[in-house]
């Protein structure tokens, strides 16, 4: 009886961790930022972001949010920032005004940036050609699958990982 319940006390310790680390990773649960929270990160990394008017109310489709967006997109947009060492702009997040989905602007998953040629470059060059998607634009795909469309004036990305972060 001694020697059950050690191991009984293993086994529920083991199995509680195994629940714990199962619910805590990304793939069961998604981390979603304040506007607040996302800026700071952004600008710890040096990328900057602008909107038409000024502002950042997620109601508003003239201003940038980055409210309810998810940790993996600002990670991503911070992985593409130092794998590239390109200025990034973000000139759209979750605000309304974009077309509606699962991997949508409003559910967090996508970002527009401004159309720098150093970011261009990096995207045309390290990542691989899907095709014209009709309606949309050029479109990339990166390694880890995050898709990067090329949208005229600037740039969509749709990040469905943190691309290695």
């Amino acid at each position: 009886m001694f020697r059950f319940v050690p191991r009984m006390v293993t086994v529920t310790a083991a199995a509680a961790i195994a629940c714990v680390l199962a619910f805590a990773s990304p793939a069961h649960a998604a981390t979603f930022l304040t506007h607040a929270q996302a800026a700071a990160q952004l600008s710890a990394a040096g990328i900057t972001w602008s909107s038409s008017g000024g502002c950042s109310n997620r109601n508003n489709s003239t201003c940038t949010s980055f409210e309810q967006i998810r940790q993996t997109t600002i990670s991503g947009v911070i992985t593409l920032k130092n794998a590239s060492g390109c200025a990034i702009n973000i000139t759209a997040g979750t605000e309304t005004g974009h077309a509606s989905g699962t991997y949508s602007h409003w559910n967090g998953y996508k970002v527009d940036i401004s159309k720098y040629s150093c970011i261009g470059s990096y995207i045309t060059n390290n990542f691989t050609y899907v095709g014209y998607i009709s309606g949309w634009g050029y479109q990339y795909k990166s390694g880890a699958g995050n898709l990067y469309t090329d949208e005229g004036n600037h740039w969509d990305i749709l990040y469905y990982n943190c691309g290695g972060c």
